[in-house]
């Protein structure tokens, strides 16, 4: 096992890795830019080193050099900046430090979406009708032309990576060119590479995943699926585990798919293999995350299984804790992500300091965090800073939790998605677990308010009338304050 890992990421996922190094003995070795000083990762990890260089977390040169100076086994990138970088992957592996993650070549594999979705499809499963090439910035016409060919609606990808970064739907000729520009920027911003490809869209669909761990040794397990068809801005927002709405017949040929897809390529570590499910019930294979996604902590918890801790086993060439057959499902796990940001304000980013803070709690309630009272969520990253997940026998009970966990938060200082959140709670569809990627699409917050909603907003109207035109001020009667209602009091000496 490992003696010392750096954690190369910031924020929640940050801190969810050094406390599963703490649980398996290992020291931790954290990394920081001045607005994350007072990030928790910073105050857990045994150590900490602030990256000076403007590109940060993304520095591949200055961040292996900061882990051969504090003498560490292995990296651990978390998700997003380097966790699917081969380049990164293949420096490590040079250096003599263990990347803790798929190597780099399935990496790379994988990062080719569209040469992994043709070799999908000539191994007889389906995937989305998609452009044959990417485009670049300067070839517009040309992808108008594809967009043209393969038909609208549809769905314009980043060629380089998940997190929803450059992802956008397309539905007419009209929108094509301006939707194109905001995509290739977000790509470029995000991933340093802006080109893009077509896939045509399917509507109505459901966005599910299927959880895959694999170690060195030929073994492969999947933890079941998730169903992450709520998002914004093709980001997630909500993910629950199991699908609502599969079949069990659906569900068994969904896992097979997924196991068998992953051994195609190879895959170790942890992996998610990604579907699109259509109207009849069809699976059609979009892409493989090569790394630990944000969403994982519900299927750890209907699971019982630690991913991240899995991770750390398998790259120090231990073979899997667990087989399929010692995998139990059990139960509903639903998560939230909690973002700083206003969505009455066309979901500007919210970034401040939190004057209070108080997590909800109880019986299989999680959250994952980085902040705290008094700490600060900068404006300069991913506006994610709280992931709530929770557990229960069934839909029903997990989805009651979820709306008092949403309740019990408390958060003063910066505006969040919360208000959001709870509107979906609220949305039939969701209630019934019918829903589908088209049911976040439309403007949630323009919807009429709940009824306990108005009643509250109306009582705390009411206070703030009354607190700022008091025209009588409190006052303590004199007799109160002599002291002689105490002194009556008094027992006999």
């Amino acid at each position: 096992m490992f003696k010392k890992v750096l954690v190369a990421n910031r924020g929640e996922i940050a801190v969810r890795v050094i406390r599963a190094c703490r649980d398996l003995g290992i020291e931790t070795v954290a990394l920081y830019e001045m607005p994350d000083i007072g990030s928790l990762h910073v105050r857990l990890a045994d150590s900490c080193v602030q990256l000076t260089s403007d590109l940060g977390y993304m520095d591949q040169a200055a961040i292996l050099q900061i882990a051969k100076d504090a003498g560490v086994d292995a990296i651990h990138p978390g998700y997003g900046f380097l966790a699917e970088e081969a380049s990164f992957i293949r420096a490590c592996e040079s250096a003599g430090i263990v990347f803790i993650g798929p190597p780099a070549d399935v990496v790379a594999t994988l990062k080719d979406k569209i040469g992994a979705q043709r070799q999908v499809r000539e191994a007889g499963n389906a995937t989305p009708i998609h452009s044959a090439h990417s485009f670049g910035r300067d070839q517009i016409d040309a992808l108008r032309a594809e967009a043209d060919s393969l038909g609208y609606p549809v769905i314009v990808k980043s060629c380089s990576g998940g997190r929803g970064r450059g992802t956008r739907l397309i539905r007419s000729p009209e929108q094509l060119e301006d939707v194109i520009h905001t995509s290739y920027a977000a790509a470029r911003a995000v991933f340093g590479n802006d080109q893009l490809y077509l896939e045509r869209a399917i509507l109505p669909s459901r966005y599910v995943e299927v959880q895959i761990l694999a170690d060195q040794y030929g073994n492969i397990i999947h933890l079941g699926e998730r169903d992450a068809s709520i998002q914004r801005n093709s980001q997630k927002v909500i993910a629950e585990t199991p699908a609502p709405y599969m079949t069990p017949d659906q569900r068994e040929r969904l896992w097979h798919m997924a196991a068998d897809i992953a051994r195609m390529f190879g895959c170790s570590n942890a992996c998610t293999i990604e579907f699109l499910m259509d109207a009849n019930g069809d699976f059609f294979f979009t892409e493989i995350k090569a790394r630990v996604q944000m969403e994982h902590p519900g299927t750890e918890m209907v699971s019982l299984v630690d991913i991240v801790r899995e991770q750390i086993r398998i790259a120090a060439s231990e073979p899997l804790s667990v087989r399929q057959d010692d995998v139990q499902l059990r139960g509903c796990a639903m998560q939230c992500r909690i973002n700083a940001e206003d969505p009455w304000n066309h979901f500007m980013p919210s970034p401040g300091e939190l004057r209070q803070f108080r997590l909800p709690g109880g019986p299989h309630v999680r959250v994952d965090t980085y902040v705290y009272n008094g700490c600060d969520v900068p404006v300069r990253y991913d506006p994610v800073f709280a992931k709530l997940t929770v557990w229960g026998e069934n839909r029903d009970e997990c989805l009651q939790r979820m709306r008092r966990a949403l309740e019990d938060f408390i958060i003063e200082g910066i505006q969040t998605n919360l208000p959001l959140i709870q509107r979906i709670m609220d949305m039939t569809e969701f209630l019934s677990g019918e829903y589908n990627t088209e049911s976040s699409r439309r403007s949630l917050m323009k919807s009429p308010a709940p009824a306990h909603d108005l009643r509250n907003l109306a009582v705390a109207a009411a206070v703030a009338y009354v607190s700022r035109n008091q025209s009588i001020g409190f006052s303590m009667p004199d007799r109160l304050l002599s002291g002689w209602h105490r002194d009556s009091r008094r027992l006999p000496g």
